[in-house]
């Protein structure tokens, strides 16, 4: 089983996430590794009360430069895949998506 995991990270920091992705295990496609894929954009947020930001102030609404980094990781990285994520993330609550997917070569 193979997952798309998605995440959102400030500019500054899309490197060294894209490295933690990879040493955890993630971007592996056949005979390559450290596969991702990555578009510019604006993350907008609100930091609540009794939240921790690291960009940004409590009840004020903040843009910030993302990269969304795309990367496969197996089932069997996941968790590893994860932790090294929520390790290396500079926000206290990262924007992460995990979605299920089919190996295209299990069509052909």
């Amino acid at each position: 089983m193979l997952y798309h995991l998605i995440v959102h990270v400030p500019v500054s920091s899309a490197d060294a996430v894209r490295s933690a992705l990879a040493d955890a295990g993630a971007g592996s496609i056949g005979t390559y590794d450290s596969c991702s894929f990555s578009s510019k954009g604006v993350g907008r947020f609100r930091p609540l009360q009794g939240s921790h930001p690291t960009i940004g102030s409590t009840g004020n609404l903040e843009e910030v430069e993302e990269e969304r980094i795309e990367v496969v990781v197996p089932k069997e990285a996941l968790t590893r895949v994860l932790r090294a994520v929520k390790q290396t993330h500079p926000y206290e609550e990262p924007a992460i998506h995990v979605l299920p997917m089919e190996d295209y070569h299990t069509f052909l």
